[in-house]
């Protein structure tokens, strides 16, 4: 079996007759290396773990097209798991990237996860561990993340030159990194610019796009309606436009919008939506590079870094009221 094994492996150790024999037998029987036995054998997969919330839409999309553009040059294959916002889910993942021998694995956080504690496994037998975009900011881990306050911030501001004083904002889950620096941002560029916060004005959701559908109805039903409404992500902020056209409520003549994500929709819809631009490809490539640093780190005292990416704000048809 080792001269076959050899052959296969055309180890120059065979004859060149005695390989090509082997190869012929291998392809009459449809044979297919293991590559991944193999790997493990030389104590090593070159699999990289990378789980994220779901895969469908332009972020994570284009944050999986960024990893894998730089893993595969390093030599590794993609293993990739979905959580679908479910943190059961996100811990039955954790244990198939593991008993899959992965090298290393990338984590954006589910919706409803609240801690750290099913991470500890990978911790302790020191696989490599990154989190990207959704990370609990109290934990002393690896992570890639845009400035999200900072592009809050600069999308609540360029409202604010556009003439609206009275800015509502659909915010997320605020335990996630994300949405409570984005919610940050929003507050203190109304504060910076001498507007009050108002309650009323603030509707907390998952960020869907039928969110979005509700929580435009709602503030509708108010007495003073807003003049534009800040959304921490752009499929809620289009839930609201589909609510505003369906009222022949002019956008942004009577109510100017505002998203974040630059989700591929967003310069599509009618009017095109002003948008924060995340960096996507450019974080993947932050975190499997950060994950290599670390595989390479020989010495195992690696410090905890973390990456933050600076966001763009592309202004659209959705939010310019002044010429």
């Amino acid at each position: 079996m080792s001269t076959v094994s050899r052959a296969l492996n055309n180890n120059t150790s065979i004859s060149e007759s005695t390989r090509k024999r082997v190869w012929q037998l291998a392809k009459e029987i449809n044979y297919q290396p293991n590559h991944l036995a193999a790997g493990l054998r030389k104590g090593r997969s070159s699999l990289l773990g990378v789980m994220v919330p779901h895969i469908e839409g332009h972020f994570f999309s284009s944050v999986m097209h960024g990893i894998e553009t730089v893993a595969s040059k390093a030599g590794f294959n993609i293993m990739i798991c979905q959580s679908n916002e479910n943190v059961a889910n996100e811990k039955k993942n954790i244990e198939t990237l593991m008993n899959a021998r992965v090298e290393g694995i990338l984590v954006s956080l589910a919706r409803n996860t609240h801690d750290f504690k099913h991470f500890d496994k990978v911790s302790q037998l020191s696989v490599p561990l990154v989190f990207f975009d959704r990370v609990l900011e109290e934990a002393n881990v690896n992570s890639v993340v845009i400035d999200d306050y900072l592009g809050a911030y600069q999308a609540v501001t360029h409202l604010i030159e556009q003439g609206c004083t009275h800015i509502a904002h659909f915010a997320g889950p605020q335990h996630l990194n994300i949405y409570k620096n984005r919610y940050r941002g929003y507050q203190d560029a109304l504060r910076a610019h001498g507007i009050a916060l108002d309650e009323v004005l603030v509707h907390t959701c998952d960020m869907k796009i039928s969110d979005g559908v509700e929580g435009m109805e709602k503030l509708l039903a108010l007495d003073k309606l807003p003049d534009a409404v800040f959304s921490a992500s752009d499929f809620s902020a289009v839930g609201a436009l589909q609510v505003l056209k369906a009222r022949g409520i002019r956008v942004p003549q009577d109510m100017a919008l505002a998203g974040f994500s630059n989700e591929t929709f967003s310069s599509l819809t009618e009017p095109r939506l002003t948008s924060v631009d995340q960096r996507c490809e450019q974080m993947g490539q932050s975190a499997v590079k950060l994950f290599l640093e670390m595989l390479d780190d020989k010495s195992g005292s690696f410090s905890p870094r973390r990456i933050v990416l600076q966001p763009e704000l592309l202004v659209r048809e959705s939010s310019l009221r002044v010429d």
